[in-house]
């Protein structure tokens, strides 16, 4: 018989509206498995591993990107004791606004008792004239683990669309017990007496890495002490620190491109194949 820990507590309702995916994950016959899953246009939500030592989910979109005034939704719900890893299936595109109506994404994850998130998409890519605001809340257990990664791009840089958006909003949200441990906010906006491209000098990508809770504290030790071992390197293409916070430690990167920022990442998320199992970013990064 399959069981499910508490899944009453678990459960999300079919998402009436558009742009509304849900995703409930819980233990069944001791195995993390995927026990409600759901999405209406324009997300799409894949789940290529339903049932295993972790679960593995991939957020996309028909159209491949967000049009003007796309209003989306992720609703997370990961329950005691299972693993979830979440991911795209490429950059999150948002595509050009000239009628100013902005995209907004939200994201929502309750993570239980000793329960793990991996929530690793691929990076945000604006293009010219775009607006695009996103927040994400994370509510934890004490004894449950996250590991999250934000991270943009300039855009279409081949195509001469450098830090060209409107409007880029991000925000992080991290409660553990109810009680706030980490608040990451970016805010990027088009001005044309100091243009974004102009602040940002020579770097074309920005990325954060945040790994708190007990299952990723050796990673989070780990990371701390290989940064700190770093040398500080003059106009290197890549610049790099991190900090401890309550209960982990937290990545921030600036690259002169995709290709250093998503190596350095992948060096720090080397730990993810035994924590949940097996590599879900062997063919990802």
């Amino acid at each position: 018989m399959t069981t499910a820990d508490n899944p009453s507590s678990s459960v999300i309702p079919a998402p009436p509206e558009a742009g509304h995916a849900g995703l409930v994950v819980g233990l069944a016959d001791g195995a993390s498995a995927a026990l409600r899953h759901s999405a209406q246009s324009p997300l799409k939500l894949l789940v290529p591993r339903p049932r295993g030592e972790s679960v593995w989910a991939y957020v996309s979109s028909f159209g491949g990107g967000l049009v003007a005034g796309d209003q989306t939704r992720l609703d997370l719900s990961v329950g005691a004791g299972s693993k979830l890893f979440v991911s795209t299936q490429a950059s999150t595109k948002v595509y050009r606004n000239p009628g100013l109506r902005p995209c907004r994404h939200r994201t929502s994850a309750t993570v239980e008792a000793g329960s793990v998130l991996a929530f690793v998409p691929d990076a945000v890519q604006c293009f010219a004239d775009s607006s695009y605001t996103q927040d994400q809340t994370f509510q934890l257990d004490a004894t449950a683990s996250l590991v999250l990664v934000d991270w943009l791009t300039a855009g279409r840089v081949a195509r001469g669309e450098r830090w060209a958006f409107r409007s880029y909003r991000s925000r992080n949200d991290v409660f553990v017990d109810g009680e706030r441990v980490f608040l990451d906010s970016i805010r990027l906006d088009a001005d044309d007496a100091s243009p974004v491209g102009q602040r940002m000098g020579r770097f074309n990508c920005l990325a954060s890495l945040l790994l708190i809770g007990p299952a990723v504290q050796p990673a989070a030790a780990k990371l701390l002490e290989t940064i700190a071992a770093l040398p500080v390197p003059r106009r290197g293409e890549l610049l790099v620190s991190a900090s401890a916070i309550r209960g982990g430690a937290v990545l921030r990167l600036a690259g002169s491109g995709i290709e250093p920022v998503s190596q350095e990442l992948r060096r720090h998320l080397a730990f993810l194949g035994a924590l949940l199992g097996d590599d879900p970013l062997d063919r990802k990064f």
